[in-house]
């Protein structure tokens, strides 16, 4: 070859190769998008919204949220999964996105295993067991004790078929022993408002959702459904320590981008998550939310959501629940 020919080729790959390392240097050079897959004023819209605003003070870089309702968070997970995989598209996952809905479907329209990356859980807000004033137990003892000698004569609530209210009530029911009719409403607050008036026996439902009602007396909690004590009420004793090991149910939110993404946007987006939990502003939102912060690591969550994915896969199918 001639040698002023082999010249020109090397002086190009060499101009190549800076380019491409300037480029993954420059990430991000361009606006990021949030896709929120629920409508606006939900806990994964605000923490999407924080995590967003957070990104873009760190990076530079406007990060758009684009609310993509429908179908219990599906629609708006498909498009992510869909979505190039060049470290500008994020989501904000939730427990009923990736863990839940696919397990309701026969064909599911993303697989949370493969179709995405994951970059950080963000939060989790756990569930509370409230009961009705009705119902004449004062602990969670009791109430099992109660229910177990009434089968099929108490109810429970939930945001809807499918939801992890839903779910929970159906694991509640597996492990306490208990036979309860499951009633499903289109959101949480209708479900509450019939427990205050009632209609409902138990729920198990976000802790701030419940929390200011039992302080003024017009429910009891029965437990928290964490391994320890919440900071939001640290004054209400696990699930555990009321009488039921075991009962685990926590509403968790985290950040994913779809599969195959560059490491290095990964790991980035992931410190930022680090950095934006430890702040006081954000830990204030995450309180308001009566959400306990985590930004773990990629790998972290990862490991997390192998067997988050599979518990609640299975108490999918021992529930029955199915949306198709």
């Amino acid at each position: 070859m001639n040698p002023r020919i082999r010249c020109k080729i090397f002086l190009a790959a060499a101009a190549l190769c800076v380019a491409g390392a300037a480029a993954a240097q420059a990430w991000p050079n361009r606006p990021l998008k949030m896709i929120v897959p629920f409508p606006p004023g939900g806990a994964v819209d605000i923490l999407g919204r924080a995590i967003s605003q957070k990104l873009s003070d760190a990076t530079g870089q406007p990060v758009v949220v684009d609310n993509r309702a429908g179908a219990g968070g599906a629609v708006g997970s498909e498009a992510a999964a869909k979505s190039p995989n060049d470290g500008y598209t994020l989501l904000m996952g939730s427990t009923s996105t990736i863990s839940i809905n696919p397990a309701l479907v026969s064909k599911p329209t993303y697989d949370p295993q493969h179709d995405f990356t994951p970059v950080s859980q963000v939060a989790f807000i756990p569930h509370l067991l409230v009961l009705s004033a009705t119902v004449p137990a004062s602990n969670l003892r009791e109430f099992i004790a109660y229910a177990r000698a009434n089968p099929g004569k108490l109810n429970y609530g939930s945001a809807g078929n499918g939801t992890p209210h839903h779910i929970a009530g159906e694991m509640f029911k597996q492990l306490a022993g208990v036979d309860m009719v499951h009633v499903p409403y289109k959101g949480t607050g209708p479900a509450l408002n019939d427990m205050l008036a009632g209609q409902l026996s138990f729920m198990s439902v976000e802790v701030l959702a419940a929390l200011p009602h039992v302080r003024a007396g017009k429910l009891r909690a029965l437990g928290i459904a964490t391994a320890s004590r919440s900071e939001v009420a640290p004054e209400i004793p696990t699930a555990a320590e009321a009488g039921l090991p075991g009962f685990e149910v926590t509403a968790w939110y985290g950040v994913f981008a779809p599969a195959a993404s560059p490491p290095a946007a990964v790991q980035r987006v992931a410190a930022e998550i680090a950095k934006a939990v430890r702040e006081a502003d954000f830990r204030e939102r995450l309180a308001n939310l009566g959400a306990t912060p985590v930004g773990s690591s990629p790998e972290e969550f990862a490991k997390f959501l192998r067997v988050e994915n599979v518990r609640w896969a299975n108490a999918v199918r021992a529930s029955g629940a199915k949306l198709d």
